[in-house]
């Protein structure tokens, strides 16, 4: 059974989400402030993180921050309308996906089946991907580049695999946003633009020779067609 970790402060709102995942399936446990919410993710170890951005002793950015230096366990941010700057950051910062509140707790549900879904071993068609001196091996997700490994969120890879399986085709925003969330969701295009930011930042190299994936400004984005 997968467990979900609800790190939120609203009693009434981490008991509804607490409920509708336990409903649907999963062992839901929750923490309602950052140091808690620490203390759970190495007690527990969850499959996925529900957190929210505010919390009474500190930014659930913060928590985040710490996660990604160790773990790529897909985290879903809970932030209050208008809190856009803060959205922007923790998808920045490697959030998998985000939930505007209030929220209804069946789309909950379902966002946490997508990302959840993103992280599960692939079909095993087209398995490997070399381009380049970057390989991808679909099935392990599995990124490395001159041999050497790199670290990507179970989002991060999905978007690099649809770009690389098809070199040169430009991909729209939207295009790329339907086909990682999988859900009804609203178009919402920065946080693609957020996502290839990070796979940028990961792949290439600090001198910038390799540009694997290209801005076709005004439509969106394709991988480069590399010898």
């Amino acid at each position: 059974m997968q467990t979900i970790l609800i790190v939120e402060d609203e009693p009434a709102l981490a008991r509804l989400a607490h409920d509708y995942l336990v409903r649907a399936g999963y062992r839901a446990i929750e923490a309602s402030d950052v140091q808690t919410g620490g203390l759970r993710l190495r007690a527990d170890e969850p499959d996925l993180v529900v957190l929210d951005l505010g919390l009474p002793d500190g930014n659930g950015l913060d928590l985040l921050r710490e996660l990604r230096k160790s773990r790529n366990v897909p985290v879903i941010i809970l932030t209050a309308r208008g809190e856009e700057v803060d959205r922007i950051v923790g998808l920045e910062l490697g959030a998998d996906d985000y939930m505007v509140k209030p929220f209804s707790p069946n789309e909950l549900v379902a966002r946490v089946r997508a990302v959840l879904r993103r992280g599960a071993t692939q079909p095993e068609v087209q398995s490997r991907i070399d381009v380049g001196n970057l390989s991808i091996d679909v099935p392990r997700m599995r990124v490395s580049r001159d041999g050497d490994p790199i670290d990507l969120t179970a989002t991060e890879f999905q978007l690099l695999v649809i770009l690389a399986r098809e070199p040169g085709r430009v991909f729209t925003r939207g295009q790329l946003l339907n086909a990682v969330h999988g859900v009804m969701t609203e178009a919402y295009d920065r946080a693609i633009d957020a996502h290839i930011k990070n796979i940028r930042r990961k792949l290439e190299s600090n001198d910038m020779r390799e540009h694997y994936i290209q801005t076709v400004h005004g439509v969106g984005y394709r991988f480069a067609d590399v010898g």
